[in-house]
This record gives structure tokens, sequence and C-alpha cells, in this order.
């Protein structure tokens, strides 16, 4: 059986007993989510906080055949997507992608190599930023979280190939853009 299995069959058995080892489980993976979705670390941690709180609350109603079925991943992105587009709706945030984690220290390349990793990260960021939101969902969920296209699928709601086609159609805008600014540069 395997994690996702014995997750949900604990879950089957007694919510309040096992939601702590799916937050456990996932809210690194979900907190990443968010951040790459933000752009900003206390709204991806209140954004990771509040999806939790959506599937508890969620979980609790639901039977145990409905548990079963669950495909924990991405339903569990799905509900912080829609906590992201929520928020967005609400403030009106500047959505901005980052990568999904802090990068380790590569002690193998220099420090002049590392700013510049940084600066190169960071400026994909910012053109990941510039895509429309169908495109930067489906780029993010499959490049930066490294989803499968039938996961992004379920989290998105859309057929798997139109989330293959955004995700095409986002890294060429990305690749498009990229040229045109190391021209500029």
């Amino acid at each position: 059986m395997d994690a996702d299995q014995e997750l949900k069959e604990q879950l089957i058995a007694g919510v309040d007993g096992a939601f702590e080892l799916l937050v456990h489980a996932y809210q690194h993976r979900l907190y990443a989510f968010a951040l790459s979705l933000s752009g900003n670390t206390a709204d991806a941690e209140e954004v990771a906080q509040d999806a939790f709180l959506r599937a508890y609350r969620a979980l609790r109603g639901y039977g145990e055949e409905r548990i079963r079925e669950l495909r924990l991943s991405a339903w569990l992105h799905r509900v912080t997507l829609n906590v992201v587009r929520n928020r967005v709706r609400r403030r009106r945030l500047r959505v901005l992608p980052l990568e999904s984690a802090p990068e380790p220290i590569d002690r193998a390349i220099g420090p002049e190599a590392q700013v510049e990793r940084r600066a190169v990260m960071l400026e994909l960021a910012n053109l990941v930023s510039g895509l429309p939101e169908h495109h930067r969902n489906a780029v993010v969920l499959r490049c930066v979280q490294g989803l499968t296209y039938a996961e992004a699928a379920r989290v998105l709601e859309q057929p798997e190939g139109t989330v293959k086609a955004n995700v095409h159609r986002g890294l060429v805008a990305l690749r498009r853009r990229a040229g045109v600014l190391s021209e500029v540069s």
C-alpha cells in the first residue's frame, strides 16, 4: 500500500486523529505551491493554513468512499489554488511565482556564480508572473511543482490536452520573452 493510500485509510478511521499526518505529508509542497503563486512568504503561509483548514472541514463531511477516491495531492493543490484565486480576487494581489524552495548553498560554485544563479531565478520568476493566469498556473504546477499532466489537469479541472497546450504555450512565451530580454541586455 502506498503512502497516500495508507493516509486515506487513516483519515477514514478518523479525520481528527490522522489530519496531522496529512499536514506533515503535504505542508512543504502546498507552502511551496502557494509561494510560487503569491510570491510572498506571509501570504503563502496564510494560504497554506487556509487550504488545510478548508481540507479539514471538507474531509469531516466526506464519507469513506469519497475519501478513498480522492487523489490527495491533486485535491490539496486544487484547494490551495482556489484559496489563492479567492485572495487575488478579494485583495487584488500581484501574483509573482518564485522558485518552490530556498536554494541550498552550493559550496562547489563560488559566490559570484551563486549570485548570478539567484539573479537568473528572479528574472525567470518575473517572466512567469507575466504569463496569463491559465498559462502560469499550468506551468507552475507542471514545471515548478512537478505534477504530472494528469495531476495538473485534475487540479485545474481541465482536460489533460488543455493543460499540455497551456504548458507548451506558456513555455513558448517564456522562451520568446527571455530571448527578447537577452537581446536587450
